[in-house]
Parts: C-alpha cells; structure tokens; sequence
C-alpha cells in the first residue's frame, strides 16, 4: 500500500500506531487461548457455552477496536460523552434492579447476557473527564474542574453503595492522574490524595469483606491457608508452572482455584506456560502504556494528552491490580486482567478504551475520518 493512498483505510493505516495495534492483537490472541483453559468443575453453566460466549465477545471486541479507532478526536469526546450518561444511569439502576452476587450489586443479568455497567465508565470517564478539564483551562465561565469533580463524587457514591471498591480505586486514581496532566497544582492532588486515604481507612472500618482482606494481607501469620485460598492456590500456581509451565491444558491447580478464569487468570498462564510467557506479558502490557504516553510528547493538542493520558493509566493499573492479587503484592481485589481473563463487560469496555486510545493517538487524530 502506497502513503499516496487517500481511501479511508489508507488514511488511517499509515496514521496509527501500528506498534500498539500489533502488542493488543497479541493480548486478544491470549484471550482466545486462555478462554480453552476455562476448568468445568468450577462453573455453574455449561463450559462449551462460555467458551462460544467469550470467543465472541473477543471476536466483538476486535472489530470494536477497529471501528473506534477510525474516530476523529471530536468523534472521540462524542461517543464517551453519550456512552457515559447511558453507563453512569445503568451503573445507578444496579443499586434498584441489579443481581446480588459475591456480596455485592454490580451486574444487570438479561436473557442470560450479564452486565457490569461501570466496567464501561472507565474508558468514558477518562475522555469525559479531559474534556471538562480542557474546556475549564480555555476560561473561566465554563466551570470544567468544577463538574469532574462533581461527577467524580456521584461515581464515587454509587461505587460505595455497590459496593465496588476496587473499580473505585482505578477511577479515582485515573481522575488523580488526569488533574495532574492538566496542570492542577500538586498541593491540590496530594490534598485529594489525602482524603481518599482516609477513604479507604473508613471503608476498613465499616466495610467487613474489605477488613477482612486486608487483614489477611498485613497479617499472612495469623490467616490460615484456608481463609487465603486463592493466594494459597495462586501461589501454588505459579510453583508448578516453573520456567516453562507444564503445558497447555495440563495445569492442575486451575480445577480448585476459585476464579481461575477470571480474576486468577495469570496463575493459571504461570502454571501451563511458565514464568516466561507471564513476563512476556508484562512486557506487552508494559509495551502498550508506556507506548500511549510516548506518543503524547509531541501532541499539542491538551484534550489529548489528558485523555490518552487517562486511558492509558487506567488500562495499565488495572492490568497491575490482577497480576500483583496473583502473586499477593497487594489485597485480592476482583478485577480482570484485560482481554486475557474471561468476561464480557471487561473485554468489550477495554476494547472501547484501546479503540479510543488508538484513535487518539493517530497522527493528525484531530482530522476527520468518521
């Protein structure tokens, strides 16, 4: 293909960032392989079913890449701003007609199709929010900072009464993140900083299955295997797995491992490939964040810079929660590793936010092609 070429496609092939396209079909190609090592005993349904549902979620999120990634910038802030008020009223109606499951009210279950609303707020907010910030910054009439910060608290209030601290940690630091960009003072960062740590010591205090976990972190002496199964288990994981793993499809520990599909689902990687293939990828993880920020050093345009900045800090912090509640750095927290654990609102919302990111960060992102 000719750079002379002026077709839509050609346009936007030789304006991407190839790299990063090429590093997320690798993470999609592990989706398709770690979604075979879904363990029957460990699921209600039949395994064949999530099998066919996750490959088509991953086969929808593909295309899903692809199209928002042809998005111009003010495409871009169009489509979040719309998805956002749609996901943040279905993220309400949860707390009203949501399904009670693992102690808290998260999905919308319809026909047999589950979905978790506020997996969606993380790709929109993020571009929501350098909006609002971009505007505030071109004068003052426009109350920018003032809205985020406004939304930011309604997010956070639904988050609590869920509850889903963990989603609101990745929000609340993403939001931290962007302020930064923008230019806010580092006084006043620090200061929200502040209190979202008191934030959390009131969640110890008042939320049981949040005392409990960290309790079980701080204090690995006094809880038993039994309480920290799945770190136990994880752990144990990636023992057997060794250098090279044990195999595709032979792994063992996957069978009693709570959650081994989807939150575990880098114990299971370490026990049938190895520590190889999990540093592999943290690479490619590690590959797509830095890559995003890279593109941002000669980007003049700030809504971009503040909005690619809070997509990339989100995927990569989320990625950073899974893999470091598998190797217990940090609290099990549940949360997926991105299109390699099994999950149909967690693979099509990241897909979202890759698409945008991709879009974003296409040189001359801010011409139209869709």
């Amino acid at each position: 293909m000719s750079r002379a070429d002026t077709s839509l496609f050609g346009r936007w092939w030789f304006s991407l960032d190839r790299w990063t396209l090429a590093a997320v079909a690798m993470l999609v190609m592990a989706g398709y392989v770690m979604v075979l090592a879904i363990p029957p005993s460990r699921l209600p349904d039949a395994r064949d079913m999530l099998i066919l549902k996750q490959l088509g979620f991953l086969s929808i999120s593909g295309v899903m890449i692809l199209l928002v990634s042809l998005l111009s910038a003010r495409g871009v802030r169009r489509l979040s701003l719309a998805l956002f008020l749609v996901v943040l009223l279905l993220t309400a109606l949860t707390l009203v007609i949501g399904h009670h499951t693992k102690g808290a009210t998260r999905q919308i279950v319809l026909h047999g199709f589950s979905l978790q609303p506020s997996e969606f707020l993380k790709p929109c907010f993020a571009v929501v929010t350098a909006w609002l910030l971009n505007e505030g910054r071109r004068g003052d009439r426009f109350p920018g900072l003032a809205i985020a910060l406004l939304l930011m608290a309604v997010i956070g209030g639904v988050m609590v009464l869920q509850p889903d601290m963990g989603m609101l940690t990745v929000l609340l630091l993403t939001f931290l993140v962007q302020l930064f960009i923008s230019g806010l003072p580092i006084a006043v960062i620090g200061i929200g900083g502040l209190l979202a740590g008191v934030g959390g010591v009131v969640a110890y205090f008042t939320k049981s299955h949040v005392q409990e976990r960290v309790n079980d972190f701080l204090f690995p002496a006094v809880a038993t295997c039994v309480k920290r199964d799945q770190i136990c288990m994880s752990l144990q994981a990636f023992g057997n797995g060794g250098l090279l793993g044990r195999g595709p499809g032979e792994g063992m520990v996957k069978e009693t491992l709570p959650d081994g599909h989807t939150d575990f689902v880098f114990a299971v990687v370490g026990e049938e490939f190895g520590m190889v293939v999990c540093l592999g990828l943290v690479l490619v993880f590690g590959f797509i964040v830095l890559r995003a920020f890279a593109r941002l050093l000669r980007e003049p345009d700030m809504f971009i810079v503040v909005a690619v900045s809070g997509l990339a800090t989100s995927f990569g912090f989320q990625t950073f929660v899974n893999m470091a509640s598998s190797l217990g750095l940090i609290p099990t927290k549940g949360m997926t590793m991105p299109f390699v654990s099994y999950g149909g609102s967690s693979v099509v919302a990241v897909a979202l936010g890759v698409g945008m990111l991709l879009a974003l960060t296409r040189r001359g992102s801010s011409g139209e092609l869709l």
